[in-house]
């Protein structure tokens, strides 16, 4: 297998409340985002988790639902990218979220073997 070169590309990842899942999705469609990779996780940020109350008893949740999603973008996509995240996700409340970027130095894809840009 050959390498093909790969211009530059970013890893766009979100962690975001499921709740603005469907805002978001749709947003990144409307601008042009082609594919993503969407994952239920949990984890907690600065706050921690939280306290709930059920029949009478307090306990913590110390993991709270989000949903991950991952796209692959050109460089020039990025910022656009994140400001549609950004406007489709915050709430202004706590737990909104975060957006990672990050390089991606190789994209193979499985089924051809196609490297490089031809693998997007």
């Amino acid at each position: 297998m050959t390498h093909a070169s790969l211009r530059f590309v970013k890893r766009v990842e979100a962690i975001i409340q499921p709740s603005r899942l469907d805002d978001v999705v749709e947003r990144l469609q409307m601008i042009g985002v082609n594919g993503m990779t969407i994952s239920e996780v949990k984890g907690f940020g600065r706050t921690g988790g939280r306290t709930e109350v059920y029949r009478g008893s307090a306990y913590a949740i110390d993991l709270l639902p989000k949903v991950r999603l991952q796209c692959v973008v050109p460089d020039d996509r990025v910022e656009q990218t994140v400001a549609a995240i950004v406007i489709r996700a915050r709430t202004e409340n706590i737990g909104d979220g975060k957006i990672f970027v990050l390089p991606v130095d190789e994209a193979i894809r499985i089924r051809t073997g196609e490297t490089g840009d031809d693998a997007l």
